[in-house]
């Protein structure tokens, strides 16, 4: 039998986490939980100073052959895996739709399908590897600067997440992206203290 290897990243994979519309139903016995775990040209905020995007092709030459669905980011409780077919997932002009097929047997996965269900979770994320060069920054009108990632390299998971925690995951991102970050954070806050005072003047 040919076995499969996957290989862990040698660094933390960049979350990020927003709310989402998640539906849930059953199929025959399966329950399902499903919605859209990534959307495009959506702004995740995680600083006054700051937003993210995701490009509408970031994903294009992106590794997407084994990824799994996990619970909160924790490998230990995995709700399915694409490989296994028992995640599934489209991506249209709106993002990244996932279909979670719920094992019945698994008393972790059912109980979040009834906290899904009951609206006591709804939060949406996902793990992933940005491309060599693959983020740009705009500078906002109002200021501000958006980070846009054009290029993701690998997808690891999609979370269903209790807290999106946007500001502590990002901590867990490569430490070069970490401080391009707050580079142009760092420049942001000044060009807008510049226009500031030019008005001012």
């Amino acid at each position: 039998m040919k076995k499969t290897m996957t290989v862990k990243p040698e660094t933390a994979p960049v979350t990020r986490a927003r709310r989402t519309e998640f539906q849930t139903r059953s199929e025959g016995e399966d329950l399902i939980i499903e919605g859209y775990f990534i959307v495009f040209n959506q702004p995740y905020y995680y600083d006054d100073m700051c937003e993210e995007v995701i490009d509408p092709h970031a994903l294009d030459n992106a590794d997407t052959s084994d990824v799994r669905a996990l619970v909160d980011h924790l490998s230990h409780l995995v709700l399915g895996r694409s490989l296994a077919n028992t995640f599934t997932f489209t991506i249209d002009e709106i993002g990244v739709f996932c279909t979670i097929r719920i094992n019945g047997r698994d008393t972790d996965a059912v109980n979040l399908h009834a906290r899904v269900q009951r609206g006591d979770v709804d939060q949406a994320s996902f793990g992933f590897d940005e491309a060599p060069d693959g983020v740009v920054y705009e500078d906002l009108p109002d200021g501000r600067i958006r980070r846009r990632v054009l290029r993701i390299s690998k997808l690891w998971e999609v979370s269903v997440c209790t807290f999106p925690a946007y500001e502590q995951t990002f901590v867990n991102a490569r430490s070069r992206e970490a401080a391009e970050l707050k580079a142009a954070t760092l420049r942001a806050k000044k060009n807008n203290l510049k226009r500031r005072l030019k008005h001012h003047a």
